[in-house]
């Protein structure tokens, strides 16, 4: 009876499985047919933002179906990430993957609502945007060279300003302390409004912060910038070194902005939207708001996507450790 039993369920399974895939093809071949939600785990008008709304804005009329964003800031991103990691795989939830969310928060956070790895299928990287390395005016620094001498004459004297900690900023700050061999003061606030307030008023000696959201203080003489994270110099500050050339390859190549799904999320639907997106970011305009913001494309593979953000995981996750780094 118990065989019989067995047998019976085993057959059962099959057949709702069977019954299961045509139905799971139908849903993804027709694709979408209602609006798809991307939630940005940041607040407005940040960076992650604009790179969202710049995206949504192109892949909507090439999906037939508007791409809504939602923002769902808090937390370094772990709100939002985690949202998009239970929404329901069917391709109508996806969101934005940063550095943040998908690097430095894994290797910092212990207690995370959710696995950078398991719980989302990647979709495609999107742009790289560089971050800047500046200092207020009153510090008596014209380049990074002299700067690292003035911190090292003077250990624990120069403070730096983060978003908070075991914020991005402070990650890549306290990395850079490490492999410059110096020893600043953190200070950190909440948020990168408050913490640019502050070095904006020469309160804090020095900031990190990407690009976009800093550029008008530089050009405008009140920060004073000393190195860019990210793959190459930014066009709109070509004398600006990037930490690389400076000899900190260890600051790795700066920030990204990605989309990801919930996993098990359909391959089907993944390569629509990995299609989708990828020829959203060939548009003319899209190319000229992108260069707008010092943006770098990053478009690849779901898997060359997953390879970026183990990589993201494994260089943050040693930073926190040399740092001691850890919270709950």
């Amino acid at each position: 009876m118990a065989l019989r039993r067995t047998l019976l369920s085993t057959l059962a399974a099959c057949a709702a499985a069977a019954a299961f895939a045509p139905l799971a093809h139908a849903q993804a071949g027709d694709y979408p047919n209602r609006p798809i939600k991307l939630i940005v785990p940041f607040a407005p008008g940040g960076s992650t933002d604009m790179v969202a709304r710049l995206l949504a804005d192109k892949m909507g009329p090439i999906l037939g179906k508007a791409v809504v964003v939602d923002n769902k800031g808090g937390a370094g991103g772990s709100i939002g990430a985690d949202a998009i990691a239970k929404a329901a795989p069917d391709g109508y939830t996806i969101g934005m993957a940063t550095v943040s969310t998908h690097g430095a928060n894994p290797a910092i956070y212990a207690k995370l609502p959710y696995d950078a790895v398991k719980d989302f299928a990647p979709i495609t990287n999107v742009m790289s945007v560089p971050s800047v390395f500046v200092v207020h005016p009153s510090v008596p620094a014209k380049t990074m060279q002299e700067f690292v001498a003035l911190a090292k004459a003077n250990p624990g004297k120069y403070t730096f300003a983060s978003p908070g900690t075991g914020s991005l900023g402070h990650a890549n700050i306290e990395n850079f302390m490490n492999l410059a061999g110096i020893d600043l003061l953190h200070i950190p606030y909440k948020g990168a409004g408050q913490a640019a307030t502050d070095a904006l008023a020469g309160q804090v000696n020095a900031m990190t912060d990407n690009l976009p959201s800093t550029l008008a203080n530089i050009q405008s003489g009140k920060l004073r910038p000393l190195a860019v994270l990210a793959l190459k110099r930014s066009p709109v500050l070509p004398g600006v070194p990037t930490y690389t050339e400076l000899g900190y390859a260890g600051m790795g190549d700066g920030g990204w902005f990605g989309l990801v799904a919930p996993a098990g999320t359909p391959k089907e639907i993944i390569a629509k939207l990995n299609a989708a997106a990828h020829k959203a970011m060939a548009q003319p305009d899209y190319l000229e708001k992108q260069k707008s913001i010092s943006g770098e494309s990053m478009a690849n593979t779901p898997e060359q996507f997953a390879k970026q953000i183990d990589a993201a995981i494994a260089r943050y996750t040693a930073v926190a450790k040399r740092a001691n780094i850890k919270l709950d």
